[in-house]
């Protein structure tokens, strides 16, 4: 018997692997991951990991025992090129791996500038991997200057740490704000006053016209003519979803790997999982990229793999550590009207649609983020004069 074949060697196809032992399932079951290591966590790279804090050895999702205790083939170092539907094979460096259930955890990763305006130049970074972090950590040394392009979190993440290290960190955002994407105004405003306080150049509405250097990255030539100096640059500009794989096996591909509610794709034998699955949500198709989903997802699926039939019912949470600040945030922000703002351990904003809570932003409160994710997630009515007037939060759970 083939068995289940994972393609991919991150979150989802650890948890995935996990879940299938974890329900009994005795069959083969073979991770085929492209990195040269085990699988590991990817949110530490750009915080604890980069600032030294985290050692290789606390990153990694299991140790060398518990794969071979599980019985888990684990193939690192080897890029899937073909998956051959009518054979039910896929092949990585020559090697053909026979599959009765084949998953695609292929993730998302970070789009680079063009190389017509600097982005290939020595000096110019993204962070994904942990080659990527690896790569760029000689390069963190007190008094240098990074150039962040990009306002998101990874952004915002790699400045920080780069500001704690000692370095002089220019940040610069074509949008009108920091993480225009995916938070409001107030979050925002508070995540942009923490950095401005350590020291970090925070420019926004001004686009990048190039990357400045011969032989390496020198700097930064802004849309508007000035020039920013760097001696090296860090790229935050989002990701996309690696469909390569599956779009030459002919699968469909929209906003990632299209799948079922269950996970499923249009190959009743191919899944998919993770930053690269498109599901089915709100009649669109969304994908979301977290560890959360990762994990949920890839545990949905090897339960559907083993005829559960279980749609998919995301229930969204993220993190983002910056200087000594945690940002919390549970349920998904999409289409908010309205964002209400609360003092209590910390800030915490949450967003409405309607008189409907659907997501809540905490930063430095756990409590606020705990309780609004317990609402969130079952649906509890709150109002926004609720959330703007009750004293006790816990209160609203009753």
């Amino acid at each position: 018997m083939a068995g289940i074949v994972i393609v991919g060697g991150g979150q989802a196809a650890a948890s995935m692997a996990a879940k299938l032992r974890g329900l009994g399932y005795v069959g083969a079951v073979t991770i085929l991951g492209a990195e040269p290591v085990a699988p590991y966590q990817r949110p530490p790279l750009s915080k604890g990991y980069l600032l030294g804090q985290m050692p290789l050895d606390r990153l990694t999702l299991r140790g060398a025992d518990w794969w071979t205790t599980n019985d888990i083939t684990l193939r690192t170092g080897l890029r899937v090129e073909v998956i051959d539907r009518a054979a039910k094979t896929v092949t990585a460096a020559g090697e053909v791996f026979a599959y009765d259930q084949l998953a695609l955890c292929t993730g998302a990763p970070p789009r680079r500038l063009p190389a017509a305006i600097g982005g290939e130049l020595p000096g110019v970074y993204t962070v994904r991997t942990l080659a990527d972090v690896d790569a760029m950590e000689p390069e963190f040394r007190a008094g240098r200057r990074l150039v962040v392009i990009g306002g998101g979190y990874i952004g915002l993440e790699a400045a920080a740490v780069a500001s704690k290290l000692g370095l002089s960190v220019t940040l610069i955002e074509a949008a009108p704000r920091i993480l225009g994407r995916v938070a409001c105004a107030e979050t925002a405003g508070a995540i942009r006053a923490l950095h401005v306080a350590h020291g970090v150049t925070i420019l926004e509405g001004i686009g990048l016209k190039r990357l400045t250097g011969e032989t390496r990255v020198t700097g930064a030539e802004l849309a508007d003519g000035r020039v920013i100096d760097a001696d090296f640059v860090i790229t935050g500009i989002g990701v996309t979803p690696e469909t390569g794989l599956a779009a030459a096996a002919g699968l469909k591909v929209e906003n990632g790997i299209a799948v079922d509610a269950t996970g499923r794709t249009d190959d009743p034998s191919i899944w998919a999982a993770g930053d690269c699955a498109a599901f089915p949500w709100m009649g669109a198709r969304l994908r979301m990229e977290s560890v959360g989903n990762a994990i949920d997802m890839g545990e949905l699926v090897a339960e559907n793999m083993l005829g559960a039939g279980k749609a998919y019912a995301p229930r969204p949470w993220f993190w983002s550590d910056q200087f000594d600040a945690k940002l919390q945030i549970a349920g998904l922000n999409t289409g908010y009207d309205r964002v209400v703002t609360r003092q209590g351990e910390g800030a915490s904003f949450w967003y409405f649609r309607g008189e409907t809570l659907i997501a809540v932003d905490a930063l430095n409160d756990a409590r606020a983020y705990m309780i609004g994710k317990r609402l969130i997630e079952a649906g509890k009515p709150v109002t926004p004069e609720q959330i703007a007037t009750e004293t006790d939060l816990k209160a609203l759970m009753k």
